[in-house]
């Protein structure tokens, strides 16, 4: 049984999403933000950066969204999360790395300013561009990423998963989700998923 630590509203979601679909047998442990429950020594000792997701297995600690959402994907086939094709995956890879390494970067700049200045007035200004970073990272995914139905074109995978985790940010985040018709349609059909209204629920403390 793997053991998987989480936070809501975090990118977690999207790895636990994952986990719950591909019908693997896990725990999941709620680490408290709010009580700063990711800079304590217990949770250092699993994962020294100090954020979720975390996934425990027998094999090791794994962290980074795509990594986990990838080992999902390849420990439980049956799911059907990912291509087999080499270069499909190495394309389903591509994609979820932008999500990381940009978009969500994109989104921390509204509350994490102080990972990269100190100055107030910088950290400012990182938060009043947030709006149209979004917007224009999301303007190349509606615009180029999506082949549809879903990000990989007739084959819902990790992508779908990802996607809908940080597009659910784009309300706070002072972006209108209408002017992405692709990205607000995968979001209405993961939103009436089963396992994903379960998921949410877990997350939200309603289940």
């Amino acid at each position: 049984m793997f053991t998987f630590y989480y936070a809501p509203n975090s990118c977690a979601l999207a790895s636990h999403i994952a986990l719950e679909q591909s019908g693997a047998s896990y725990r999941a442990v709620r680490v408290d933000f709010a009580r700063s429950e990711q800079r304590g020594p217990e949770y250092l000792a699993i994962n020294a950066k100090g954020r979720v997701p975390s996934l425990v297995t027998e094999r090791g600690v794994l962290t980074e969204t795509p990594a986990i959402l990838a080992f999902i994907a390849q420990s439980f086939p049956k799911a059907r999360l990912a291509p087999d094709d080499p270069f499909a995956f190495a394309r389903a890879q591509a994609f979820n790395s932008y999500l990381c390494s940009t978009v969500h970067v994109a989104h921390a700049h509204r509350m994490r300013g102080h990972r990269w200045a100190d100055d107030p007035t910088a950290i400012a200004e990182m938060r009043r561009k947030v709006p149209q970073a979004m917007g224009e990272c999301f303007a190349l995914i509606e615009r180029e990423m999506i082949e549809g139905p879903w990000v990989l074109g007739e084959a819902y995978s990790i992508c779908d998963i990802y996607l809908f985790t940080l597009a659910g940010w784009l309300e706070g985040d002072g972006v209108d989700p209408g002017r992405f018709p692709k990205v607000a349609e995968l979001r209405r059909r993961m939103s009436e998923d089963p396992v994903v209204r379960k998921v949410l629920a877990v997350e939200s403390g309603a289940a």
